[in-house]
C-alpha cells in the first residue's frame, strides 16, 4: 500500500509540475502575442506620421471605433494608442545617431524620416515581448536609452520583478550603478579565468537598500535583522541565482574559537559559497583581512568538493577606491567591496509613484 501510495504520489507531482509549466508557456505566449499586436499598431500609426492636432482627432475616432467592433476590447484608449506609437518609436528611433541626423527636419516629418531610415524589419526585443504592457509604459517612458530600456527588461523577466518593485530599480538608477560605477574586487587574481567574468556579473558597484525603510541611524546587527526580515526583497537586490543560507553563521577556527558570518548565501551561477559582511561606516582596510580569514574557514569546513571558492562581499556605507585597491593588492581569496544606499528619495518617489497611477487611470477611460 505505502508501494502504491508513493507512485501516485510521483504521478501527482508529475502531473502538477507540467500543469505548472504549460500554464507559463501558454501565459507567455499570450503576453508575447498581445505586445507584438502592440507593436504592429505602434509601427502602423508612426509610419502614418500621426501627431497632435489632426493626429488627435483620428487617434480619438480609431479608439471609439475599434471598442464598437470589439465590445468586450481593453486598452484602446486614444492614451493608449498613443503609447503604442511611442513604443514602437523608441525601440526603433531612439538611436543617437539616427536623431541627429533628422534633427533640422520639423517635427511632422522627423518620425517619417527616422522610419524610412531604418531596416525593413526592426523586431520586438525578445525580453520586451515577454513583459506585460503596464511593465513596458513604465520602462520606455522612463529610460534614456535603448540599452537602459533593455537592462530593465531583461532584468524584470530574469528575478520576475512586479511593476512596484521595477520603478523601485529604475528611481535607484540601478542601470547606472550597474553599468558606469566602478566595481572593486580582486576577482581577475584570486580565481580562475572561467570564473571572473560569472563573478564579475554577479557583484554590483551600489545595492539599494531603501525597502528597509531606515530613517535613522542604525547599528550593522539591527541592519542585519532587517535584511533577514526582508529577505526576498534582498534576495530580488542581490540578483539572481543567490540562495539564502543562514545569518550570524557560525565557524570554528582550529584553535576552537568561533566567528560569525553576518550573512551566508550560495550562488548558483559561480556554484560558490557567497560570505557577506555589513559595515555601517566607511571602508577600513583591515575589514579584508577578517574577511579573507572567513573564506579560508568556509573553504575549509563548508565548501562541497564540487563547488568552487568562496567569495566574499564587504557592505560600506562608503569606500575609497585607493583604500580598497590597495588592502586588496596582495589578498588571494576573492574578496568585492560594494557600498549601499538605505533610502529612496521618498518624495520623488511618491510623487512617481502619484503621476504613474494618474496617467493609469487616464490610459483606462
Amino acid at each position: 500500500m505505502s508501494q502504491e501510495l508513493n507512485n501516485y504520489n510521483n504521478i501527482l507531482r508529475y502531473i502538477i509540475t507540467e500543469i505548472k509549466s504549460t500554464r507559463v508557456i501558454v501565459a507567455n505566449r499570450v503576453n508575447t502575442s498581445v505586445m507584438q499586436m502592440y507593436w504592429n499598431i505602434g509601427k502602423k500609426l508612426s509610419e502614418e506620421g500621426l501627431a497632435k492636432g489632426y493626429g488627435s482627432r483620428v487617434v480619438e475616432q480609431l479608439s471609439v471605433d475599434i471598442k464598437y467592433e470589439f465590445t468586450d476590447a481593453k486598452g484602446f484608449s486614444p492614451r493608449n494608442l498613443w503609447d503604442m506609437k511611442r513604443f514602437y518609436e523608441f525601440y526603433c528611433i531612439a538611436d543617437e545617431k539616427l536623431r541627429r541626423s533628422v534633427a533640422v527636419l520639423p517635427d511632422n516629418k522627423k518620425v517619417q524620416r527616422c522610419v524610412a531610415l531604418l531596416p525593413n524589419e526592426q523586431k520586438l526585443p525578445q525580453a520586451v515581448a515577454l513583459l506585460p504592457w503596464r511593465h513596458n509604459i513604465l520602462i520606455f517612458t522612463k529610460s534614456r536609452s535603448i540599452k537602459e530600456a533593455l537592462y530593465y527588461a531583461e532584468s524584470a523577466v530574469e528575478m520576475g520583478w512586479t511593476r512596484d518593485v521595477l520603478l523601485n530599480f529604475i528611481k535607484a538608477d540601478t542601470y547606472t550603478n550597474a553599468k558606469i560605477l566602478p566595481k572593486h574586487h580582486n576577482f581577475d587574481k584570486a580565481l580562475p579565468e572561467h570564473l571572473q567574468e560569472q563573478a564579475n556579473e554577479m557583484l554590483k558597484s551600489t545595492y539599494n537598500l531603501g525597502f528597509l525603510g531606515v530613517i535613522q541611524p542604525i547599528k550593522e546587527r539591527e541592519l542585519e535583522k532587517r535584511l533577514v526580515d526582508k529577505i526576498k526583497l534582498f534576495l530580488l537586490e542581490l540578483g539572481n541565482g543567490f540562495a539564502f543560507i543562514g545569518n550570524q553563521y557560525r565557524l570554528i577556527a582550529p584553535n576552537r574559537k568561533e566567528y560569525f558570518v553576518d550573512l551566508l548565501f550560495f550562488n548558483r551561477k559561480t556554484k560558490s559559497l557567497v560570505a557577506i559582511d555589513l559595515k555601517m561606516g566607511s571602508f577600513e582596510p583591515e575589514y579584508i583581512g577578517k574577511m579573507n580569514y572567513y573564506l579560508g574557514l568556509l573553504d575549509d569546513q563548508m565548501r562541497m568538493p564540487d563547488e568552487n571558492l568562496s567569495i566574499g562581499i564587504l557592505f560600506c556605507a562608503e569606500r575609497d577606491r585607493v583604500d580598497v585597491e590597495i588592502a586588496l593588492r596582495d589578498i588571494h581569496k576573492p574578496i568585492g567591496v560594494v557600498d549601499y544606499q538605505l533610502q529612496f528619495p521618498t518624495d520623488e518617489l511618491k510623487e512617481l509613484i502619484n503621476r504613474e497611477l494618474r496617467e493609469e487611470r487616464d490610459r483606462n477611460k
